[in-house]
């Protein structure tokens, strides 16, 4: 009894004098900055000013993160393929990089709830004839390779088993691809398609309707791991659409109908 009464006595010891293993959450906490992957050629999402700075959706979605911690954004910019590599290789300690939520991301990093939903757009050289989704069949086309869209076009262009499907690095490049007639049409969410032919930056391009592929739910993610900080981030996504913050941002850098994030019968 008594070796027993010692053996246990030092196993609570050790347990005691074990530190406890801090998470991403206490680290980020503890380092005073968060290190967001935010795309900047992706506007109203993310883009940059007169002055170069960091701005969109998602860059004030980063910044009032930080402020919730307590601590500072760091805006790191991230084209879209290299959003997942920037968080894997430590550059980055989540991504608010309107990231599609498909299930093999989900292998790799995780995922919160939606935060922002997209709808998808037709956008078309003015010169191609294009004047809807289905006029885009045997031509040319193209989208920001590793997008939910782009995923989407391929897959309907070998379904026609006609045209051709090119990818571009940045969104910059297809809608700059589209305006010189290098491709015909390109598929973007609404926001982008919008905001980039009101722009103006791209000569004779223009809006010309839906295309037919199911809403975009985009989430912020971080290491799978990470379970207490995803916790959190799922708590903060909670906490800025009943607290109207969502709304917000939303009238400031899109405007119009207010998507919801709900889906029925899953989110709540």
């Amino acid at each position: 009894m008594k070796k027993t009464v010692i053996a246990l006595g030092l196993l609570a010891t050790a347990f005691a004098i074990t530190p406890a293993k801090a998470d991403k959450l206490d680290d980020i906490i503890s380092s005073g900055t968060l290190r967001c992957a935010v795309v900047l050629d992706f506007p109203p999402m993310g883009s940059r000013d007169a002055s170069n700075n960091p701005i969109g959706f998602d860059v004030d979605y980063c910044n009032d993160l930080a402020k919730a911690l307590g601590v500072t954004a760091e805006i790191v910019e991230t084209p879209f393929p290299e959003r997942i590599p920037a968080l894997m290789s430590g550059r980055v300690d989540i991504g608010v990089a309107s990231t599609s939520d498909t299930l093999e991301r989900a292998k790799t990093v995780g995922m919160t709830l939606p935060y922002f939903a997209f709808e998808m757009a037709v956008t078309s050289n003015d010169k191609s004839g294009i004047k809807s989704f289905e006029d885009m069949k045997g031509k040319t086309v193209g989208a920001t390779a590793g997008t939910f869209e782009a995923i989407a076009l391929e897959k309907q262009v070998k379904a026609w088993g006609a045209g051709e499907f090119r990818p571009y690095q940045t969104q910059a490049d297809v809608f700059l691809a589209l305006s010189q007639g290098q491709i015909d049409a390109t598929v973007s969410t609404s926001t982008v398609a919008q905001a980039t032919v009101k722009s103006g930056k791209f000569a004779g391009i223009s809006v010309v309707g839906k295309a037919p592929f199911q809403t975009d739910y985009v989430s912020l993610f971080t290491n799978r791991e990470e379970y207490g900080l995803i916790n959190y981030l799922n708590l903060f996504i909670n906490q800025q659409v009943r607290t109207g913050r969502y709304a917000e941002l939303y009238e400031k850098w899109v405007g119009g109908a207010l998507p919801s994030l709900t889906v029925n019968g899953v989110y709540r």
